[in-house]
């Protein structure tokens, strides 16, 4: 079976954790043996438009990455020049229209009467979806979305039209909670065809280690201190706005807490000023041995989010024997798995979370009944049940 995989989610040149949860399903589907190629979608801009986006950003469009972890990406990217924006702005279905380029570009360059199967991962501002269901139609191809999480909860509710419309031609649809596929049915889709298989974490990476030993190693030991951390990028939609009145709160009532942000984002800087005077790490973005390193370091991860799909860095640190408390939105309390640590949304939420953070440093965890939840969900499982819907989709084919 040869699969074609189209993404607009992938590696890039200034963050090469972006997708990654592609990237590692991608790598463990070669220990089964899947002969498989990977476009990954994207646009760049003209000179003009590079030139503007610098000046007023600071910096000039993000690049694909072709290969990360030995797993390599095809770039079909699509300039984007005042001409194009201006005919797109001036299109209602300027969405198919784009599809229809990317189509052009990807016969261009591949033979797609080879594939047996494409399986498109992500909806969001360039739909692979969309992309697929082109392909797929013209060369009689079953083809399969996975929806991870933004496409749904923040692109879908916009344009349910066209998401309802790829979702019930595909063969199968993949969403990686409970959650996000209820939010689908909620906005039209009738979820026929569709099997929730979470993400998964690599158990290589993502393991216990000693907690004094790697803060040591980290350059971060305090003697009888609680860790406390975050893992993410800092945007408003993780909540990462609120993340110095939480971290306060939770001084004020342990002050021998040292706290770590990993991850990086427009909010830093107000972050930073605001948890000046705490015992306090900012990190930036790091690699996933890096990231399982201050995970281990960490006595409670926090993800106070306002949307999830399904989280990886929660079963990362699970995987990692260390206990995670999240907000009761989308996604999290399945990934989570116990309800205990979980913070409903609501009135007075950053006090309510806090304080749950302090209970659990003061009373403590069973490392043991966490570090087993999180044994279902390496990639290898995970990977073997997509597989499983590859199977059965090409047969019925």
């Amino acid at each position: 079976m040869k699969v074609l995989i189209i993404t607009n989610l992938f590696p890039l040149n200034n963050n090469s954790n972006s997708g990654i949860f592609v990237v590692q399903r991608l790598r463990h589907y070669k220990s089964f043996n899947v002969n498989l190629d990977t476009i990954s979608l994207g646009h760049h801009n003209s000179k003009i438009a590079s030139l503007l986006e610098k000046l007023l950003r600071g910096h000039s469009n993000k690049k694909t990455l072709e290969e990360v972890e030995n797993v390599k990406f095809y770039p079909v990217s699509i300039e984007i020049n005042l001409l194009r924006l201006i005919k797109y702005g001036l299109l209602r279905n300027y969405f198919t229209v784009l599809c229809k380029e990317y189509k052009k570009m990807i016969e261009e360059a591949f033979n797609l009467n080879e594939y047996d199967l494409i399986h498109a991962h992500g909806m969001y501002s360039v739909p692979a979806g969309l992309t697929a269901k082109i392909l797929a139609e013209k060369y009689r191809k079953p083809f399969i979305v996975t929806l991870h999480g933004s496409d749904v909860n923040l692109f879908m509710p916009h344009r349910k039209e066209i998401y309802v419309s790829i979702l019930e031609s595909a063969s199968a649809t993949i969403f990686v909670s409970k959650a996000l596929l209820e939010k689908a049915k909620s906005l039209g889709f009738s979820g026929k065809n569709a099997v929730v298989i979470p993400n998964g974490y690599d158990e290589t990476i993502f393991k216990p280690m000693d907690k004094e030993a790697v803060r040591k190693e980290l350059g971060i030991h305090r003697e009888g201190y609680k860790y406390v951390g975050f893992v993410g990028n800092l945007i408003p939609i993780k909540r990462a706005d609120k993340l110095g009145e939480i971290f306060h709160l939770i001084a004020k009532e342990i002050p021998e807490t040292f706290f770590i942000i990993v991850g990086d984002g427009p909010l830093r800087k107000k972050i930073e000023k605001e948890t000046k005077g705490l015992n306090i790490i900012f990190t930036g973005r790091l690699p996933q041995k890096d990231v399982a390193k201050y995970m281990n370091a960490m006595d409670v991860m926090v993800l106070p989010s306002r949307n999830e799909g399904w989280p990886c860095v929660i079963l990362e640190a699970q995987a990692c024997g260390t206990c995670v408390i999240g907000s009761s939105n989308r996604g999290i309390p399945e990934a989570i798995g116990f309800p205990e640590y979980v913070v409903e949304e609501g009135d007075q939420f950053e006090e309510r979370f806090a304080r749950r953070v302090v209970e659990v440093l003061n009373e403590g965890y069973d490392v043991n009944r966490i570090l087993e939840r999180a044994k279902g969900f390496t990639w290898r499982n995970i990977v073997e049940k997509e597989i499983d819907v590859h199977k059965r989709v090409v047969l019925k084919s």
